[in-house]
């Protein structure tokens, strides 16, 4: 397990314990009583640590190293029934998205989501999870598809941002994220959006309209980055942590504005301290939402995903 700077405490204890462990076993000694003394500390700063994290340190959680990528979910969700599908009929196959049909508890669902890599290797296979025009365009013609045959979508957002590259430019990165919104605003089938890791700016929206929209509580949401952000008021990247507080880009915050439906709670300490509860809260959670819209007609579904986004960022005094 690998430890952000602010877990350290945590860490310090876990060695604690773990020798403790050890002296029990390998010599007549009774330290049962100190084991029991360090699980107790142990458990009472998780807590402290995790019930009070700062915008900035869910970020960081964001960014966890051993936190579930989409693949992940997608394996777990549909227990290996995930069949995935390539290429956007125009001009190659984005690794950096991916897609294809699966189960969730006996549903069948068009499943879209960015994936990025776990080693050097597949990160520069996945592009970091920065997809390309074609990317998006694959997005697109899946989430037509399943359309054409009443599939409900669900959309797995993590991603730093759509590739800025100049060839991405040149290939009309902007024009295909504004068609995905575009075209996902009256899509007539419905979609249950989750953010399972980083949302950040157009690369996020391109696949994050939808019906239901839901947040893992360790995730953030922004059109930009605090390191950019910073960088664009600041001239520099240390005011990072400020600049993260000021954008209210954590799942409380987007709650709270009304901009995203519910939050996902996650295990103490993350994701990635209990794959397989994060796994069944976030089924859990799109299956919900699919009960909850299925019965609705086509017009009804369009209506109101359609008023949904026109409310937001109405303000009254």
């Amino acid at each position: 397990m690998e430890y952000l700077d602010f877990e350290l405490p945590i860490k310090e204890l876990e060695d604690q314990l773990d020798k403790c462990t050890i002296i029990g076993q390998e010599s007549d000694v009774d330290v049962t009583n100190t084991c029991k003394q360090i699980e107790k500390k142990l458990e009472e700063t998780k807590t402290k640590i995790y019930k009070n994290l700062t915008a900035w340190q869910r970020v960081q959680l964001s960014r966890h190293p051993n936190r579930p990528y989409t693949m992940d979910h997608v394996n777990a969700l549909t227990n290996g029934s995930f069949l995935e599908l390539f290429g956007d009929r125009a001009f190659k196959d984005d690794k950096a998205m991916i897609g294809g049909l699966g189960k969730i508890g006996g549903q069948s669902f068009m499943i879209i989501g960015q994936q990025k890599g776990y080693n050097t290797k597949t990160r520069q296979y996945r592009n970091f999870g920065m997809a390309n025009p074609e990317g998006y365009r694959k997005a697109l013609r899946l989430m037509k598809m399943a359309e054409k045959f009443n599939i409900p979508v669900v959309t797995l957002v993590d991603t730093p941002g759509a590739y800025p590259g100049l060839e991405a430019e040149e290939r009309g990165q902007g024009e295909a994220i504004a068609r995905n919104i575009l075209e996902m605003v009256r899509l007539k089938t419905p979609i249950i959006t989750v953010i399972v890791g980083e949302g950040a700016s157009g690369g996020a929206l391109g696949i994050g309209v939808g019906d239901k929209v839901y947040m893992m509580e360790n995730t953030w949401y922004s059109v930009i980055s605090p390191e950019s952000c910073s960088s664009i008021l600041w001239r520099s990247w240390e005011y990072k942590e400020q600049a993260a507080e000021a954008l209210k880009l954590t799942s409380y915050d987007m709650k709270k504005q009304n901009l995203v439906d519910d939050i996902i709670p996650e295990p103490l300490g993350g994701a990635h301290f209990d794959r397989e509860a994060a796994f069944k809260k976030v089924e859990e959670y799109i299956l919900k939402g699919f009960n909850e819209l299925k019965d609705l007609s086509t017009d009804e579904l369009v209506a109101k995903r359609m008023d949904k986004y026109s409310k937001m960022g109405e303000f009254k005094e």
